[in-house]
């Protein structure tokens, strides 16, 4: 049984990662680490395309619980909150990379049951991450307050019209972007490395939050154009009915262990 400890992050991490916070990546890093991650895939491709397949199923069940439970509304916020808690959802995904990189047997069991080095410190990020998508999920609605008033959601048939036909739609449109890019890059700047870190190594939550919003800041340039990729990729897989989730989500859950692992190397 774990110990608390193994559950709650220390205030004091006993020993910091050793890596060098200023280093700074050149931009076309990123186009780098997604070869690496299809060569990931190519690899033994069954065992991520079926990871990449339960991810696919898994949104399709809650786009339907929102549809059955009358709540269509909270579609394009969840749309966009995928990016949040993507990073955590994805952590069998780097399991592969990282024994495939150390000549071990891969599997699917290996993917499903983790085993970080750093225990379940991962599992208190992903609760972060949570209510960091809480946090947005009522942002979008007092949005639409602000915007539209007490006025019902007219539905997904309707909804271009209102956003694209209006004023108000546009610039309810712009405001929500903007606000939903900043839950979005924080979200993207604390966990995109900090999740790959705490499967690869023994140490604390926040130390790893800290240190992978330190590393995306010093290496702006490839992390924005990575984080361009991810969402080109993600809005091109969502487009056919979210079916090419089942090949995109693995692609870049790989390609991220490879970001990972260029940004710890001196």
């Amino acid at each position: 049984m774990n110990s608390l400890d193994d559950v709650l992050p220390p205030i004091l991490p006993s020993q910091p990662p050793a890596y060098d916070l200023a280093r700074h990546l050149p931009s076309g890093a990123a186009l780098g680490w997604l070869m690496k991650g299809w060569d990931d895939l190519r690899d033994n491709p069954l065992p991520s395309l079926a990871y990449g397949a339960a991810v696919f199923l898994i949104s399709i069940g809650l786009v339907g619980g929102l549809f059955r439970l009358g709540l269509d509304y909270f579609l394009f916020p969840a749309l966009a909150g995928f990016m949040i808690v993507a990073p955590v959802i994805a952590t069998g995904l780097y399991e592969k990379s990282r024994r495939r990189a150390e000549g071990q047997q891969v599997d699917l069991a290996y993917m499903i049951l983790v085993q970080a080095r750093s225990g379940l410190q991962i599992f208190f990020i992903g609760v972060l991450l949570c209510l960091l998508l809480t946090l947005w999920f009522r942002s979008a609605v007092l949005i639409y307050a602000l915007f539209f008033g007490v006025l019902p959601f007219p539905g997904l048939d309707h909804v271009a019209s209102m956003l694209f036909g209006t004023a108000t739609g546009w610039w309810m449109l712009l405001v929500g972007t903007v606000i939903g890019g900043l839950f979005a890059a924080f979200g993207f700047a604390v966990s995109v490395f900090s999740v790959p870190m705490l499967l690869n190594e023994r140490l604390d939550a926040f130390t790893a939050m800290g240190t992978s919003i330190r590393l995306v800041w010093n290496n702006r340039r490839p992390m924005i154009a990575w984080g361009a990729i991810v969402l080109v990729i993600l809005v091109l897989a969502l487009i056919p009915g979210m079916i090419g989730l089942i090949l995109a989500f693995p692609l870049l859950g790989h390609a991220t262990w490879h970001a990972y692992i260029a940004i710890r190397q001196p």
